[in-house]
């Protein structure tokens, strides 16, 4: 084992790794899991934001065991999933399934969740569930086309990513803001710390 334990993001997501730099940490491996992401039926958002990131922690360890570089590693796995009411919204992929998300969105509350999985060394599963609320503005037909049309929306929960245009249409935020992004920050570095891991390691290094 080397003096710095090894750290392993189970995503191939850019803004959980863009995230993870901000606070000075560079994971040594990225290992997304192909995981069926499609919820349940009838299943709440909060436990399917769970299950979800448990799955992926899963699948990134087997991943681990199999690399003798790696094995040994801390993995750190997430899902965010954006929710009105019990309704959970896709990963849109469609122009017609990312208007629906922005037209239900637009001008009413709803919560964005995020489940992190920490799997330690010794391959012990450290879970929390992580949950902001949302306020739009009620968006125009100008809104929801322009935002069609910027291609911003691809593949994010929700038909919409904060960290960029539509963070104008954000009336009102109550959590975590990184949780949103897709990542919560606090909670992952005090789960990571909590179980040893060097979370100040890279701070020298940071800006």
């Amino acid at each position: 084992m080397s003096a710095r334990p090894k750290l392993v993001l189970a995503s191939g997501s850019p803004r959980r790794l863009a995230l993870l730099n901000q606070v000075g940490l560079e994971p040594d491996a990225l290992r997304p899991a192909d995981v069926d992401e499609t919820p349940k039926r009838g299943e709440l958002p909060r436990v399917c934001a769970n299950r979800l990131a448990r799955a992926k922690a899963d699948a990134a360890l087997k991943s681990v065991q199999l690399d003798d570089d790696l094995r040994g590693s801390f993995i750190l796995a997430a899902d965010t999933v954006v929710a009105v009411g019990r309704r959970i919204l896709p990963k849109a992929e469609l122009v017609d399934e990312a208007a629906q998300c922005l037209r239900l969105l637009s001008g009413r509350n709803h919560r964005v969740y995020t489940a992190i999985c920490v799997v330690t060394p010794k391959e012990t599963f450290r879970q929390r569930l992580i949950e902001t609320r949302v306020r739009f503005k009620r968006l125009t037909e100008e809104d929801i086309q322009g935002y069609i049309d910027s291609g911003e929306w691809r593949g994010k929960a929700g038909g919409y990513a904060v960290q960029g245009i539509a963070g104008s249409f954000v009336v009102k935020l109550v959590g975590s803001y990184s949780n949103v992004v897709g990542l919560p920050l606090y909670e992952s570095m005090a789960l990571l710390g909590g179980e040893g891991f060097p979370t100040r390691a890279g701070w020298l290094n940071v800006g």
